[in-house]
């Protein structure tokens, strides 16, 4: 195999890599979500979803509803999180001090602020512990919708396990 060769096929492979990452970026775009894809790490949406689905998202401007299974990401931590919606409540018909979230005056004229309380399907209590993160220096009840990277549209069935396999078992 001469240089040329060499360089093609590199190429090649290069182009083709580069397509499957602009094709994921794209249909990020079309979804309005930041990552349209995730995989179910934990047991705890059993037994909507078991360990290794791979769940396609989207990010509707339709309200989050009671029911509604979303993925949301709590800041300082990397592995987003997949459970359902178990409480919708509007923000604005509280005080501030008893959600632990600040209302903006213009946004309660403009549009109701949602706080979501969430659980995981195979768990006994809800994520009001995880939600703790969130704020460490004081109580939070809710999160709201800015934490929801998506809503689940559609799942593939342990088609993400070789994704756990070679993060729980590295080759190199």
């Amino acid at each position: 195999m001469n240089i040329r060769q060499l360089l093609t096929s590199t190429l090649n492979v290069l182009m083709m890599l580069f397509g499957v990452f602009m094709t994921y970026k794209a249909w990020g775009l079309y979804t309005n979500c930041e990552s349209p894809l995730v995989v179910v790490l934990s047991e705890s949406m059993e037994p909507a979803f078991a360990r290794g689905d791979i769940l396609f998202l989207s990010n509707p401007k339709t309200p989050i509803e009671i029911g509604d299974i979303c993925v949301f990401k709590i800041p300082n931590r990397d592995i987003p999180i997949v459970h359902r919606v178990l409480v919708n409540h509007d923000a604005s018909a509280f005080t501030t001090a008893a959600v632990g979230i600040k209302v903006d005056a213009k946004s309660k004229q403009k549009k109701h602020q949602q706080i979501l309380l969430t659980k995981g399907d195979n768990n006994t209590g809800d994520d009001r512990p995880l939600y703790q993160e969130l704020y460490s220096n004081r109580q939070m009840m809710w999160i709201e919708p800015k934490h929801i990277v998506g809503r689940v549209q559609a799942h593939l069935p342990y088609i993400g396990m070789f994704t756990i396999y070679m993060t729980d078992y590295p080759m190199f």
